[in-house]
């Protein structure tokens, strides 16, 4: 069984829209991250989100902490922030040139509990680290950005140079075929449909996908790898979903990130 695989809910990672989704696309993709109602019942209609509907969803979102609302304006909460930044450097990861060196953390914390193993996994696994046993997590030291400092609690890092051949260990880490073949279709899916609500479905997918993308360095990716393509496919539909909304260049839905 292919190790470190992403779980989708079927071949594509497609989900149907609802209020809420369409909602926190928008909002995901606003810099600064608000928009007042009317601009979101605007903004929503294409993707056959009615008023009273989109009111009782901005209503459950506040209620379960998704959003914060002053007068007509609403806005991510904090979690959400965090959400959005981890969004943002899935579609533009930030990577440096690769010497060969890799990255590694060694669990050393004992002791803990269910949850807080599977927290520190999720926690691992979004800063694009594989497991290659239990408690040995690595992958090429080609990102630009630092472990987190709190790691140190529970962890000791190093920075190593596997005997094994980069490229065979890569293979094992990561299940490129798998992963190349449902950004394909994703690809494929968004450019065969011109419903407004198809295509964010597939481009929220894409969205999703990006972030499981281990952005390994060129020298250890396959042949055709699709990762740039996918991403260039997202920005294109974002421009135009902008120019499609009327949305101006200075405006703070510049950005659309589906969620």
């Amino acid at each position: 069984m292919p190790m470190n695989a992403p779980a989708e809910p079927d071949a594509a990672g497609l989900r149907p829209l609802s209020a809420r989704s369409v909602v926190l696309s928008l909002l995901l993709g606003a810099h600064p991250p608000e928009l007042p109602v009317k601009d979101l019942v605007r903004l929503v209609e294409p993707f056959g989100v009615g008023g009273s509907t989109l009111r009782a969803a901005l209503s459950r979102m506040v209620s379960a902490g998704d959003l914060r609302r002053t007068d007509a304006v609403y806005r991510l909460s904090d979690r959400l922030l965090a959400r959005q930044r981890r969004q943002d450097d899935a579609v533009r990861p930030r990577t440096r040139a690769w010497d060969g060196d890799w990255e590694m953390v060694v669990i050393t914390a004992t002791g803990r509990g269910p949850a807080e193993r599977a927290d520190l996994r999720t926690r691992l696994t979004a800063l694009r680290l594989a497991e290659l046993r239990e408690g040995v997590w690595l992958r090429p030291a080609n990102l630009d950005r630092p472990l987190p400092a709190g790691l140190g609690r529970v962890a000791l890092t190093y920075t190593a140079r596997p005997d094994e051949p980069a490229r065979e260990l890569a293979a094992r880490l990561w299940p490129s075929a798998g992963w190349a073949d449902t950004a394909r279709a994703l690809i494929a899916h968004a450019s065969g449909t011109g419903r407004p609500a198809d295509r964010l479905t597939a481009y929220a997918a894409a969205v999703r996908h990006l972030l499981t993308d281990p952005v390994l360095p060129s020298e250890l990716l396959p042949p055709d790898w699709p990762g740039e393509a996918l991403r260039t496919a997202y920005a294109g539909y974002r421009r135009e979903l902008a120019a499609e909304l009327g949305v101006s260049q200075g405006s703070p839905v510049r950005r659309m990130s589906p969620s």
